[in-house]
């Protein structure tokens, strides 16, 4: 069993790649809840709804996020309202939100709702939750925390980061089916898909028993680096990097995995960097990771994949 831990758009696309060559029982995906939170009376988990819709193939191709031909009456008539309308949520999104606010509400797991949701959906491989316990990235600027969609989406990106806070981590256990999965003894290769390293896969690995349990593995985990050529394909990624004071790189990135990671997969275009992570105890495959088509991810997932069997 392969197990991919996922966030964000280049994440999710990853995940469909490994989802097209392994079988259900042959990848499970863990999916960060550092992003997740309550808006307008609703539980909103984005990186669990991407992943989860990407899978289903509903995924709209021009974002990576939210449902291909969505409409948007109900933010029309809440803009109408003068209600808040920042977060957009389309009307054929509107019912995963509603769906899992109510069910938990009623008392189920994060991680029930989501086995819920994807089964509805026609997803097969399993989407874990990394936590049922609530875990809140915050972003650290000059004036103090931000809770992070008032950072992503709200204000652009635009404040300048300082830090990262994981509200809850600390506390915060893995959920029963992610501890299951890595006691099994079953566990072939961990995949740290090509999200951002700070807000998406970072809340996961502050999880002090997730963090442990590649930590301390006996198998091999290998990261697709979220960052091409200077810069990141999707999302803040780089410009958190700069901000930061760490040049963004592939050899920044192996750095965020420090002690958590065997291998590295880089694009071609940043081949340079292949002798100095060598150098520093990291094996390196160098290829296409740019993914434009399935076709692409399918190929990435393969090689990636091949990659960590021979480490």
């Amino acid at each position: 069993m392969h197990v991919a831990l996922a966030g964000g758009v280049g994440g999710a696309k990853l995940a469909l790649g490994l989802s097209r060559v392994l079988s259900p029982e042959e990848l499970t995906v863990v999916v960060n809840t550092g992003d997740d939170f309550d808006h307008l009376g609703m539980r909103i988990c984005p990186d669990l709804d991407t992943v989860m819709y990407t899978l289903a193939g509903m995924a709209n191709p021009e974002t990576g996020w939210g449902v291909r031909d969505e409409t948007w009456t109900f933010m029309d008539s809440l803009a109408r309202q003068g209600g808040e309308t920042w977060f957009r949520i389309g009307d054929r999104d509107l019912q995963t939100h509603i769906t899992r606010t109510a069910r938990l509400a009623e008392g189920a797991s994060l991680s029930a709702v989501t086995a819920e949701l994807c089964a509805a959906l026609g997803v097969a491989h399993p989407v874990l939750p990394a936590t049922d316990d609530r875990v809140a990235t915050m972003v650290r600027v000059a004036d103090g925390l931000l809770a992070f969609q008032d950072y992503f989406v709200r204000l652009q990106c635009a404040p300048r980061v300082e830090g990262f806070d994981f509200v809850g981590a600390e506390t915060a256990r893995p959920t029963a089916a992610v501890a299951d999965a890595f006691a099994s003894g079953r566990v072939d290769s961990v995949i740290v898909c090509p999200s951002n390293p700070f807000v998406s896969i970072g809340p996961m690995l502050a999880i002090p028993a997730l963090r442990d349990c590649l930590a301390e593995r006996t198998f091999p985990c290998v990261a697709v680096s979220p960052i091409v050529g200077g810069a990141a394909l999707k999302g803040p990624a780089a410009k958190m990097m700069v901000e930061l004071g760490i040049g963004p790189s592939p050899v920044a990135v192996a750095d965020c995995y420090a002690g958590l990671i065997d291998g590295l997969v880089i694009d071609e275009a940043d081949a340079e960097d292949a002798d100095e992570l060598s150098d520093s105890g990291i094996a390196v495959l160098v290829t296409g990771t740019v993914m434009r088509s399935d076709g692409d991810r399918e190929r990435l997932a393969s090689e990636t994949l091949a990659f960590a069997s021979g480490l």
